[in-house]
């Protein structure tokens, strides 16, 4: 695998995971269109460097909110000596690992099926459209809930919302802040809380994923895996930067119409046998 084709895909990763564009679905578009064969068919290593770019977007999400999550961890498994009187901070912490369980049980149960809907291109395209038409309803609420307001129903909800993001191009934080938003939450809340949700998510998946995977790393790749690690978590680290910083003072409305627009193309291109 190319070194550039690499760095490529893991921009890729980095900026699609937390834009709410979809980076499973970019992940698949990027190579389809630029006509790259890295992996030939080989769905093992494919899956590999999957999980080595969530790896990258998880670093830095955990960079970034780095004072935050020292405090979540100090405050949660403290107040487990007095529930009842466990601080915000700590009760926010354990509703964050509360979000994980829907999206969890989903992709253990049917991972593999899902996961074969990324073979049609259309599909992916229909999904960014669709989905991006979503947060553009669910934008539209007047919100002024704030991450402090996180209750356990809005761990249910905002955590099924991340089932839907099994599907490529749906966007996992496209749905966890289009079901934020519906919930009352202000956009940078729903942002801040969507990245949140992801830490817990992504950990489990790298996990899982990992210890299903090892021993099939093929040699020659190492090189490329590094470089594409290390260009997620760069340009991941500046989209979570960039996004709550442009949603303070913006809309999803850029975000919508890059999806409507793309998501078109794409559904143009696959079904009139351009690709």
């Amino acid at each position: 695998m190319p070194i550039l084709h690499a760095i490529v895909l893991g921009i890729t990763q980095g900026l699609s995971e937390f834009l709410p564009i979809s980076s499973s679905g970019h992940l698949r578009l990027v190579p389809w269109l630029l006509g790259w064969k890295d992996f030939a068919n080989n769905t093992n290593l494919e899956q590999t460097f999957d999980v080595a770019l969530h790896l990258g977007t998880l670093v830095a999400v955990i960079a970034y909110f780095w004072r935050d999550l020292k405090d979540y961890a100090v405050e949660g498994l403290g107040g487990l000596r007095n529930p009842r009187a466990m601080s915000t901070t700590g009760r926010l912490a354990w509703l964050l690992l509360l979000s994980v369980v829907p999206a969890g049980i989903a992709g253990s149960l049917f991972e593999e099926k899902f996961a074969k809907l990324a073979e049609h291109e259309w599909l992916i395209g229909l999904m960014l459209v669709v989905f991006g038409l979503v947060l553009l309803w669910a934008d539209k609420r007047l919100g002024r809930r704030q991450v402090e307001e996180f209750e356990r129903r809005d761990a249910v909800i905002g955590g099924s919302s991340e089932i839907l993001a099994l599907v490529p191009g749906v966007s996992r934080s496209g749905a966890s802040m289009s079901a934020l938003r519906w919930l009352g939450f202000d956009r940078d809340s729903a942002a801040r809380l969507s990245f949140l949700m992801l830490i817990p998510i992504t950990g489990g998946a790298i996990v899982k994923k990992g210890v299903e995977l090892i021993g099939s790393f093929p040699p020659g790749f190492g090189g490329a895996f590094v470089w594409g690690i290390v260009a997620s978590a760069i340009t991941g680290f500046a989209a979570v930067w960039f996004t709550l910083r442009f949603l303070r003072t913006h809309s999803f409305t850029p975000f919508v119409i890059y999806r409507v627009i793309a998501g078109t193309a794409v559904v143009v291109i696959s079904l009139s046998g351009l690709r």
